[in-house]
């Protein structure tokens, strides 16, 4: 027969000496309460709050604590006690993590793998396209090939261009560089102020007068052959018979009087304005009302045609046409 902590409580207890009272610890009473709340809710019907007695200081033991009791229902006394199965608790060995953390590094390990051996594979495709190629090489150098001296060649014939020389070149430069000093001749007026001298683009050479083109001494010498009728070669007057020891301005005078030609300090039109101390000479086109004097010159500004009016007092000398 069951005892009375058994009746109480549906768990079985440790054997009772007489009337004294078993005591359970906390948790004890804790799961004996859930399974008499367990086993009161699979009884159809049953609607009893579980009651939980504290017994008196008489009854209890020579123990210096009170002893706490459940009551259970009366209709959970003849239920068949139920076995409180609590989960266990499994302790993990270390070991095991290390043995983790081994298998995460091989499986690192393993997913490398692919990327070295395809490299490795491209090297030896490399390696094999090198090959083939060395072996393509030298199977062409290998060959040869003997052409027959009997072979008639095609007869080649040349088209209707040509090579540019180096003279053709220069005469185009030449040409280019003329075409560009007349345009900037025709855009001074110097032909609407009354220059007639035949050359005012040539270049720094003789002209048929045997003087330098464009200087001064040129365009006079031509103003004195005009003035004579003489246009084209043999001129009349040319270096040899004007000025046959020198052909510098300075020189002109001397020149004119070892000719035995006049030398005056009286303007006439067609005569040489000469300036000694600045190796000059110019052409007397006029002779103006107040006596001044209207000359035409080349070179005064670099190589090109000008006008100037002096007072007759600022020309050294004049020269007068050549006879006279």
């Amino acid at each position: 027969m069951p005892s009375d902590s058994t009746a109480a409580f549906g768990v079985p207890a440790s054997e009772s000496h007489g009337d004294e009272p078993v005591f359970l610890s906390r948790r004890e009473a804790r799961a004996a309460r859930e399974a008499a709340e367990a086993s009161s809710l699979a009884v159809a019907g049953a609607d009893v709050v579980p009651e939980i007695p504290v017994a008196s200081a008489a009854t209890s033991a020579p123990s210096a604590y009170i002893a706490r009791s459940v009551a259970l229902p009366a209709s959970a006394a003849t239920a068949a006690p139920r076995a409180l199965v609590l989960p266990k608790r499994v302790r993990r060995h270390p070991l095991r993590a290390v043995g983790s953390m081994l298998v995460i590094g091989g499986l690192f390990a393993v997913a490398g793998l692919p990327a070295y051996g395809q490299s490795t594979l491209v090297s030896d495709q490399v390696s094999t396209v090198a090959a083939a190629e060395s072996s393509i090489a030298a199977a062409v150098s290998a060959q040869s090939l003997t052409v027959s001296d009997d072979l008639a060649l095609p007869e080649l014939e040349r088209d209707q261009f040509a090579a540019t020389s180096p003279q053709d070149l220069e005469l185009i430069r030449q040409q280019a560089a003329v075409a560009s000093a007349n345009a900037l001749y025709a855009a001074s007026g110097a032909r609407d102020l009354g220059d007639d001298y035949p050359w005012p683009t040539a270049g720094n050479t003789l002209s048929p007068l045997n003087y330098y083109f464009r200087q001064c001494t040129d365009f006079v010498a031509w103003r004195l052959n005009r003035d004579v009728g003489s246009y084209s070669a043999p001129f009349r007057w040319a270096w040899a018979d004007l000025t046959p020891n020198g052909g510098d301005a300075a020189q002109w005078k001397s020149a004119w009087e070892s000719n035995g030609w006049t030398v005056s300090a009286t303007p006439v039109v067609g005569s040489v304005a000469w300036f000694g101390w600045n190796n000059h000479v110019a052409y007397v086109k006029q002779v103006n009302e107040d006596g001044t004097v209207l000359l035409e010159e080349y070179n005064y500004i670099a190589l090109s045609y000008g006008q100037r009016t002096l007072a007759p007092s600022e020309v050294e000398a004049f020269l007068y046409p050549p006879g006279q």
